[in-house]
């Protein structure tokens, strides 16, 4: 049986999200004092997009489902709200905790502040943070991964894929994380065809975060990079990626994925066949770990990194157009070979 608690969180309350919070599942009377690990509740609060945008978020439910399959926790889940701040997450998150959620994961650096805060008011509550380290804690675990060695192996296949030398690179929001995404892959890019042209838009600008939610802003410039001979893009542009992969297909050129393997995504169904292959992040275990961590009573705390060494990152190969390119698979081979020995150093930022 499903035993998963979904939120919708527009116009929350904080007690109202907390009576949500525990409805399927004993409720925690705890006041601020902290939670029992033993008793198997673990939460996650979706970044923009929420469940559903077949890439990063889709990719940290996997985890709980996972956790609540094989470990036997009852999960909960909590959707952002539509241009929301620092202080709805605030009492998103404490909301799961007080309801005796343990662990309780932010999907996103934008958790960052509010888990700083929520972390001290639970201080026996273990909280993820996927994506960002600037927030720590003694029960703060911040999961990261090396998106820039899986972007650089994006950029060696997107090289050998493309026959016009035109490639692009599409990010949602310009911030510091998704220009790890750029610099690795049109670090990949030019490493293997110096010659390549590598076309870069940011979809939005901080404070505004559409470009992690609206598939018609990744259409569009999708269909602008493919009007400048483009024939391969890759966007790290969460929901509105899913608009880039449209357009991309739609024009029979390649597109490449990001986060999950979107080559495997239903809602991506349509145009798998043009998904040549996908940069994956394992989020979904990251996710699944620290809660398995918990249910140990031995809770991860600090700096978790997946990188390429570990296939905490990696690139998928589950579209059988893209196992028929060996040459391509040679290359992304080597580079990933000399990633790990230490003899290529991909660049975090452009």
């Amino acid at each position: 049986m499903r035993r998963i608690t979904r939120i919708t969180t527009v116009g929350i309350a904080s007690a109202a999200l907390a009576l949500s919070a525990t409805a399927c599942g004993k409720s925690s009377t705890d006041s601020g004092s902290g939670t029992d690990s033993k008793a198997g509740k673990a939460a996650i609060a979706y970044d923009i997009g929420g469940r559903g945008d077949q890439s990063f978020n889709d990719a940290a439910y996997a985890g709980l489902k996972k956790a609540e399959d094989e470990l036997g926790v009852k999960g909960a889940e909590a959707e952002p709200s539509e241009g929301e701040g620092d202080a709805d997450k605030v009492q998103r998150l404490t909301a799961l905790a007080r309801a005796g959620n343990n662990p309780v994961i932010g999907v996103g650096f934008a958790y960052a502040p509010a888990i700083e805060k929520v972390a001290k008011a639970y201080p026996k509550t273990t909280f993820g943070l996927i994506d960002d380290t600037s927030k720590t804690g003694p029960n703060i675990a911040n999961l990261v991964f090396n998106e820039e060695q899986g972007s650089y192996l994006a950029g060696v296949a997107a090289a050998k894929a493309s026959k016009t030398g035109t490639v692009g690179f599409i990010g949602g929001v310009e911030v510091p994380l998704i220009k790890k995404f750029e610099a690795g892959f049109a670090q990949g890019v030019k490493d293997t065809n110096p010659n390549a042209k590598v076309l870069t838009q940011y979809l939005t600008q901080p404070p505004n975060f559409d470009g992690f939610a609206k598939p018609d802003l990744g259409k569009a410039a999708a269909q602008g990079m493919l009007d400048r001979k483009a024939d391969v893009i890759y966007a790290a542009a969460g929901l509105a990626g899913s608009g880039a992969i449209e357009a991309t297909a739609k024009a029979g050129k390649w597109a490449i994925g990001v986060d999950s393997d979107q080559y495997n995504q239903k809602g991506l169904a349509a145009y798998k066949e043009r998904i040549l292959t996908s940069v994956t992040k394992d989020v979904s275990d990251s996710v699944f770990n620290l809660i398995k961590s918990v249910k140990d009573g031995k809770p991860q705390t600090g700096e978790v990194r997946y990188g390429l060494a570990a296939d905490g990152v990696g690139l998928a190969d589950s579209n059988p157009e893209y196992k028929k390119m060996t040459d391509l698979i040679a290359a992304v081979d080597k580079a990933k070979k000399e990633i790990v020995d230490g003899k290529i150093t991909v660049k975090t930022a452009p």
